[in-house]
């Protein structure tokens, strides 16, 4: 029980945990939202894995916080030389820990590539109006953010054709019968009219 006990301290220090042991003894309502993510991803470290898969790690955590758990799995990923699959709404945090990104809307993939190719040339239309509507891209103070129209179709009867085209600006007629192929080599995506 002591060999287990000092290893959960080592790993509770290595992510970040001032007096480890002492915070063996608290319950998780003691620890802040921080501390308690930080718990989380030492427990998955225990295992010592070859992939992490994070998903929303950085959720309902300030600025602050969130930037200091993105360079903690950085350092992490460094040290243990394990893959993060990082699952995110957040683009900012995206573009900051992420080499590849795949982008998904109602449960399909719509485009991947590097991160530089989807961030800087989005070839979908749903990647496009998602990063218009990313809060760090608004240059002039506004009092409406910018918003994709429409509703994600109903998951259980989805649409035929693209699963994005009643909220589209760029459909064609092709659009409403073929679900478009993931195609592009590298950097694919799919859609009928994406700019390649």
């Amino acid at each position: 029980m002591a060999d287990k006990l000092a290893r959960a301290g080592r790993m509770l220090e290595r992510v970040g945990i001032a007096d480890p042991v002492e915070q063996l003894n608290r319950y998780p309502h003691h620890l802040s939202g921080g501390m308690r993510q930080r718990v989380a991803i030492a427990m998955a470290l225990m295992t010592e894995p070859a992939l992490l898969i994070a998903d929303e790690p950085t959720t309902a955590l300030d600025a602050t916080l969130e930037v200091q758990i993105i360079h903690r799995l950085q350092q992490l990923q460094r040290d243990f030389g394990c893959a993060i699959l990082f699952i995110s709404h957040h683009l900012g945090v995206i573009a900051e820990l992420c080499d590849e990104v795949v982008v998904m809307y109602a449960g399909e993939v719509v485009e991947s590539g590097t991160t530089r190719d989807v961030f800087l040339e989005p070839r979908h239309p749903y990647t496009r109006k998602l990063l218009e509507c990313d809060p760090a891209r608004i240059e002039q103070a506004t009092r409406n953010l910018p918003v994709i129209a429409g509703t994600l179709p109903d998951l259980a009867d989805l649409p035929n054709g693209c699963i994005f085209r009643s909220r589209c600006d760029v459909s064609i007629d092709n659009c409403a019968h073929e679900r478009p192929a993931l195609d592009g080599g590298d950097h694919c995506s799919a859609c009928h009219v994406a700019v390649p």
